[in-house]
């Protein structure tokens, strides 16, 4: 018995070899992507890409304003080129959303602008470099988040082919660590790629059904695997091995340039706005969340309310259209109204606009139970009966608008995780942990857990993280950048 495990680990070993080997090839393309390769990449793009921006401010503007910021505007260059570093946009980070490199790219260049109009007024007061570095500013900005967007879908694609996929080890085959593999095997553009665990006591195969890569051995083994696999990557997951064994292959393997991630303890409490600070040489991690009775929220569903009044007004004559279209091309009312349940459990009626056709019996049963592990939603039961208008309206979600009469009464908001039926949410709430911690806010029209794919019959279990993420991390600015999101997404996905 003990000769079969030591064959199949050996096995084991070698299968993740060659899958790293071949990963790990570079290749041109490859030396392009990787970590030192991309940097000066993206280096060089932002160089050429202000340089051309700058041209352009000076190719339409009045000789008089040329003259007046000939230096102030080339001086745009390396002061953008600063703040970009210093705003860690040519780190190696693995996930980098283009609307957030737009953000930073836009604060990054606003500031460059505003300070060297500061820096002019104060040298030479005579200076009039302002109306160029305007120009400047403007071109570079445009420019640069053109740039990003290429730049970004460019290493997306390559990551997603693996050509940059980084053979990776974790340190922990329990759960967390499969789930670590479970994402990255589901987005490989995140260009990472699991070859292995490290684990000296792993949970058996059958308690881990999601751990698809082979355990190669104890956490003693970790640099001598990594340098015998290419890995150059590893994570730390949580493992039988106690934290103080963990510091020394730690050394060791920044020692072998072997880059390190850690899951942290009680992860599930953590949030972007962690306190960091030290107490001599221990450092002390304060945890801060967000109130949700408190008056961050208070604002949010202020500004809630007028902007879905607002949108109302601009949108009521697609909505009245899209009435009289429903009404003539099927019997039976415009609004579907669904029980649903929202903040503090407190139900209401969703509304939608019909996107089915109506039954002479009454409404169809809904299923009792849907399929382990999946959302209810999308099409339910055996018979379709979405009408033609219908399929239109639930791909570009548009039959959700009617819910801005939800927002503006106060029962919803325009982000939020969504809401469920009662007979599911008691479902739910009795068997999955922390489902019920999402009704600690108002249900949204749309969520963040909905501009991530989770929409109609998908798994959720990752729609409740990514909805409590939501909740602990919330700010307006993340309300925003999910409001512009969905744009993109309800022409990525079904309709829920």
């Amino acid at each position: 018995m003990l000769q079969q495990a030591k064959t199949s680990s050996a096995e084991a070993a070698i299968d993740a070899r060659e899958r790293a080997a071949r990963t790990a090839a570079p290749g041109t393309a490859g030396r392009v992507f990787a970590k030192s390769g991309w940097l000066w990449t993206r280096l060089a793009t932002d160089v050429v890409l202000l340089v051309v921006a700058i041209l352009a401010a000076r190719l339409g503007a009045p000789s008089d304003v040329v003259d007046d910021g000939a230096l102030a505007i080339w001086l745009l260059l390396p002061a953008v080129l600063a703040l970009f570093a210093l705003r860690g946009l040519y780190s190696g980070a693995m996930e980098s959303r283009t609307i957030d490199a737009a953000g930073n790219i836009l604060s990054a260049t606003s500031l460059a602008a505003i300070a060297l109009i500061a820096g002019a007024a104060l040298f030479d007061p005579s200076a009039a470099p302002a109306p160029m570095l305007a120009r400047g500013w403007l071109f570079a900005t445009v420019y640069l988040i053109g740039g990003r967007i290429l730049l970004n879908a460019t290493l997306g694609r390559a990551r997603a082919a693996g050509i940059v996929a980084r053979p990776t080890l974790i340190v922990g085959a329990g759960e967390v660590g499969a789930e670590m593999e479970r994402r990255f095997r589901e987005q490989p553009e995140l260009g990472l790629r699991i070859v292995g665990y490290v684990d000296g006591d792993p949970p058996p195969a059958e308690k881990v059904p999601q751990r698809v890569a082979p355990v190669l051995g104890p956490p003693a083994e970790l640099v001598r695997l990594a340098n015998e696999l290419g890995a150059q990557h590893v994570i730390l997951a949580f493992s039988s091995e106690p934290d103080r064994g963990l510091v020394p292959l730690v050394r060791q393997c920044e020692a072998n340039q072997i880059e390190v991630s850690m899951v942290p303890r009680m992860y599930e409490s953590l949030t972007k706005r962690l306190r960091f600070e030290t107490v001599g040489t221990l450092p002390l991690v304060g945890l801060k969340s967000v109130d949700p009775q408190g008056w961050q929220f208070a604002v949010k569903h202020v500004l809630d309310r007028a902007l879905a009044g607002i949108a109302l007004g601009l949108l009521a004559p697609l909505m009245a259209v899209t009435a009289l279209a429903i009404r003539l091309e099927s019997p039976g009312p415009v609004l579907f109204r669904q029980r649903r349940i929202g903040r503090d459990g407190r139900s209401f009626d969703m509304l939608k606009f019909r996107s089915m056709a109506t039954l002479a019996d009454g409404p169809a049963a809904l299923p009792s139970r849907p399929p382990a592990g999946v959302a209810p939603g999308g099409v339910e039961g055996d018979e379709d009966r979405r009408t033609g208008l219908g399929l239109f309206l639930r791909r570009l979600s548009l039959d959700e608008l009617p819910q801005l009469l939800n927002v503006v009464k106060g029962e919803m908001s325009l982000v939020g995780p969504r809401p469920e039926r009662p007979e599911f949410a008691a479902m739910f709430a009795e068997t999955l942990p922390r489902y019920e911690d999402r009704h600690r806010v108002k249900s949204g029209i749309t969520g963040w857990a909905q501009i991530n794919g989770l929409r109609g019959q998908t798994s959720l279990s990752d729609r409740i993280n990514w909805d409590n993420y939501y909740i602990q991390n919330w700010s307006l600015g993340l309300d925003v950048k999910i409001l512009l999101l969905t744009l993109a997404a309800v022409f990525r996905a079904p309709g829920e």
